[in-house]
């Protein structure tokens, strides 16, 4: 009955946040704060699944500073739970495919998300030094998952080098984003499925460029980042441990 219910207030929400979004988009598309409008959205319908959400931020932290968030991606929860720690000014990179998706491709294109064709390289790379102009002349963030794709519970994936390179190209600083995992935690037909937490880390600037080497700076925020969530898997008491573990694959 939980679960009949949930699915429900789902699809009303859904409905609602979508016709809202696309409402506001016509008034000020591609405006800065319009993702961080929508993710607070997503993140206050965390409730809906019986989740509640703790977002801690460094205590010195400058939401006015432009950054590139780089935030491990778990599974489709993902879309309420990490998304209340989305700041102002933020913008995600998605797949172009994105933009075809009835509705909610038009809301996440008007809303100032940069699209990517993944299947083009320089397409690709264009894309993402367009990224990093759009961070420097717009005074945005970037909100990025390294991962590159969910892990479904294999722990913290190797890094991809995508948001190493905008941060260098743009000269800002990477700010690792820690969710607790959520893997096997979540019950569609149970009333309290527990606490995720957030934890935003302290802004990492970028090596000194003469001794800049990008792959090792990325596996030391892997790292640091995989710490992190053990840490918050501990305090929660999360029987799940794999996020102590890279999967290599």
């Amino acid at each position: 009955m939980i679960a009949v219910v949930r699915l429900i207030l789902l699809v009303l929400f859904f409905i609602i946040s979508t016709v809202a979004g696309l409402l506001l988009c016509v008034v000020r598309p591609f405006h800065a704060n319009n993702v961080a409008v929508f993710s607070s959205w997503y993140g206050w319908a965390a409730w809906i699944f019986g989740i509640s959400v703790e977002v801690r931020k460094y205590q010195g932290a400058n939401i006015n500073q432009p950054c590139v968030y780089i935030a491990n991606h778990q599974n489709n929860l993902d879309l309420f739970t990490i998304s209340s720690a989305v700041e102002p000014r933020t913008v995600t990179i998605g797949k172009k495919s994105l933009k075809y998706i009835p509705f909610f491709g038009q809301l996440y294109w008007l809303s100032g998300n940069i699209l990517i064709d993944r299947n083009n390289k320089s397409k690709a790379l264009n894309t993402m030094l367009a990224a990093a102009e759009r961070i420097r002349k717009n005074n945005l963030s970037v909100w990025m998952f390294p991962e590159g794709t969910r892990s479904y519970g294999r722990g913290l994936l190797p890094f991809k080098m995508g948001a190493f390179h905008i941060a260098m190209e743009a000269g800002v600083p990477l700010v690792p984003v820690c969710m607790s995992s959520t893997h096997g935690q979540f019950k569609l037909n149970r009333w309290n499925n527990g606490k995720v937490i957030i934890q935003l880390l302290a802004p990492a600037p970028l090596p000194d460029k003469e001794q800049m080497n990008l792959r090792q700076f990325a596996e030391t925020l892997h790292q640091q980042m995989q710490r992190q969530i053990a840490l918050l898997d501990s305090e929660l008491g999360n029987d799940y441990t794999a996020s102590i573990n890279t999967a290599k694959e």
